[in-house]
């Protein structure tokens, strides 16, 4: 039906002044006086609604009576100029989509987060929610935007896959059978499922990623993946999108200085595309938060070593939940501790231990720690995952053997250190946790139109 968008009419008011325009949308808010109705709309192209004003003596036409919230209209009136809202809609026709009964759990202005993620089939109707999809948007656009404009190739890796890139052992297994059988033993089992073998969902496209980029120099992959953690957190989803590139012929320091050029781009991106929703996570959200994303823009990046990080820490004075020692995972309070209160900054913290990362990490000379970094944000502590990834197939099959993982499951990765390695990098950074950075969101589950966590689904 033709009508026209109400971000569209405030972005040319000049245009649409004093003319008939036609609009669609849902009752936001409604109340009635002796001899006028004012009625709140929306339809989810902005965060802004447009006042309809239906005046009763000069509307024998429209039903006086108030619409109920939720409804569903469309409307035709003049768009004229309003000292309080700018512009607002003399209504002129009025037609009901659809009807809305009076048990619509969204009746209040405002209801908790808490409240919300129990409808999550309605939240996307609350200013909150429109806001964070809206930013959700703007983010996904500007990655796109950001990777094509610096040369990658976008690569769509696969969901299901059969092995476990993080070798957690945290997969969602994938299958066919059913859930009681008479096989004696597993691979009897999974000779008898749809692809013949035990297959999961991907925690990762980064494997599959460094065989692309193998041939094709740069690549990056942005898609869902998943974790089947019983992490019950505020920064945990089964489900989440993660940004995956693989540059070819990049060292650790290469692949730092990409990192940091990518997160400030699309911060600026959301800051100059958004400025209604930031300004509206500014008040609900985080005060200081515009604050913080234009420090992050125009900051230099701390580079520091892991060994340097952890002297850092145990000369604080700090009392730390988990103690600090040498070789130990730096946890959400130390990473929050060095972005916060020590540097005030956004850093890399950089040559961990190797015993504590992934098995493609390059291994340093010094046989003890890989070119691996994490990007430590204030506010929220680790946001990327990066490294150089191992070149050598003698050192590869080294740290695989370590962990105790079949060989024979990651033939094709390994061919690619056979024929023609190269020295790589790349990072993953959670598309979640960089949309709660920016937003001031303090729940991961309320980034996620339907969040899959441990016993929700």
């Amino acid at each position: 039906m033709k009508h026209i968008d109400v971000k569209e009419l405030f972005a040319n008011s000049k245009e649409y002044k004093d003319k008939s325009v036609t609009v669609c949308g849902w009752v936001r808010t409604a109340r009635d006086s002796k001899s006028i109705s004012f009625i709140e709309l929306n339809d989810g192209t902005c965060l802004r609604n447009v006042q309809l004003i239906i005046d009763k003596e000069n509307a024998k036409n429209i039903s006086t009576a108030v619409v109920p919230v939720g409804t569903a209209l469309k409307v035709t009136g003049n768009f004229v100029p309003s000292e309080r809202n700018g512009f607002e809609i003399v209504v002129t026709d009025l037609e009901v989509l659809g009807e809305c009964p009076a048990d619509y759990p969204l009746q209040k202005k405002f209801h908790t987060l808490e409240y919300l993620r129990t409808i999550p089939h309605l939240r996307p109707r609350t200013r909150f929610f429109e806001a964070v999809f809206a930013v959700r948007n703007e983010l996904s656009f500007a990655i796109h935007k950001y990777f094509h404009s610096h040369g990658y190739k976008y690569m769509h890796t696969p969901i299901i896959t059969g092995s476990d890139c993080e070798g957690a052992g945290e997969m969602f297994r994938v299958t066919t059978q059913p859930w009681k059988t008479d096989c004696k033993t597993e691979g009897e089992y999974f000779a008898g499922d749809f692809f013949g073998a035990k297959a999961g969902l991907t925690v990762s496209g980064q494997l599959e990623g460094e065989i692309a980029a193998m041939g094709l120099g740069k690549i990056y992959t942005f898609g869902p993946t998943f974790r089947a953690e019983h992490s019950n957190t505020t920064r945990h989803a089964a489900e989440f999108w993660q940004i995956e590139p693989e540059v070819c012929f990049a060292d650790l320091h290469d692949i730092i200085e990409i990192a940091e050029d990518f997160i400030k781009y699309i911060i600026k991106e959301v800051v100059e595309n958004c400025p209604e929703e930031l300004a509206f996570f500014n008040e609900r959200s985080e005060k200081g938060l515009l604050d913080k994303l234009h420090s992050v823009i125009n900051s230099d990046f701390v580079k520091l070593k892991y060994t340097d990080a952890v002297e850092i820490l145990k000369k604080s004075g700090k009392e730390f939940k988990y103690p600090v020692e040498w070789g130990c995972d730096l946890q959400t309070e130390h990473e929050r501790y060095l972005t916060e209160e020590y540097f005030k900054k956004p850093v890399f913290v950089t040559d961990y231990p190797a015993d504590i990362k992934a098995f493609y990490m390059k291994q340093n000379p010094d046989g003890k720690t890989v070119a691996a970094t994490d990007l430590l944000v204030p506010g929220i502590g680790e946001i990327i995952g990066c490294s150089e990834r191992e070149a050598d197939l003698g050192k590869l099959k080294g740290a695989m053997l370590k962990r105790n993982m079949p060989l024979e499951s990651y033939t094709e990765y390994l061919d690619t250190r056979k024929f023609g390695s190269v020295p790589h990098s790349g990072f993953g950074l959670g598309f979640e946790r960089i949309l709660m950075y920016i937003t001031g969101v303090q729940n991961i589950r309320d980034t996620l139109l339907y969040p899959r966590t441990v016993g929700s689904l």
